[in-house]
């Protein structure tokens, strides 16, 4: 047995200790962190042992509901600043009018120089290629978070990083499980 074998044995009898039927709920937790996602979970599962398919589809499952939960969550945070912002903005105009007390309203802010290379990322790719291309760079809950923030409908969004999810844990999987059965003979 070489050692690339040995090592995937012995991680598979590691992973065997687990009750069969929790194997896929962990695969669903690895997933959700960022930086390992749905690649990283599917990569663990089809190592470990577990069907590939499953593993897939398990990492996929993590993975989506974390960048859902960072979509809602972001979602409810753009709705809180933006209105505070038009509160304040209707607070000062009612000042200049002279009926309301005087309120100062902050300069605003000039953008970053990422910020701005995002939007023009965002106007080239669009959501479409910001969401297939961003796992190359960022985490998906990353690229979720800043899609959201910078108004993008969270349908859509949601939509797009699901293909994206979807494409990336097959990719991953049929590339490991390929590499495990051809190339390392395990």
């Amino acid at each position: 047995m070489n050692p690339t074998q040995e090592l995937v044995h012995n991680f598979q009898e590691l992973l065997g200790q687990v009750p069969e039927f929790m194997q896929p709920f962990i695969l669903v937790l690895a997933a959700a962190v960022p930086f390992l996602e749905g690649e990283a979970g599917a990569m663990i599962g089809v190592v470990g042992g577990l069907n590939p398919v499953l593993a897939a589809a398990a990492a996929a499952v993590g993975n989506f509901a974390s960048v859902a939960l960072v979509v809602l969550v972001t979602a409810r945070a753009r709705t809180a600043v933006t209105s505070r912002v038009d509160a304040r903005a209707e607070s000062a105009a009612a000042a200049a009018a002279g009926t309301a007390t005087l309120v100062t309203v902050p300069a605003a802010k000039p953008e970053s120089k990422g910020r701005l290379r995002f939007k023009r990322w965002l106007v080239r790719f669009g959501v479409p290629g910001a969401s297939i291309l961003g796992p190359l760079a960022i985490p998906t809950q990353f690229t979720a978070s800043i899609l959201v923030a910078g108004g993008t409908s969270r349908r859509w969004v949601l939509l797009w990083q699901g293909v994206a999810i979807v494409l990336w844990t097959t990719i991953t999987t049929v590339l490991v499980w390929s590499a495990l059965r051809f190339v390392a003979g395990v």
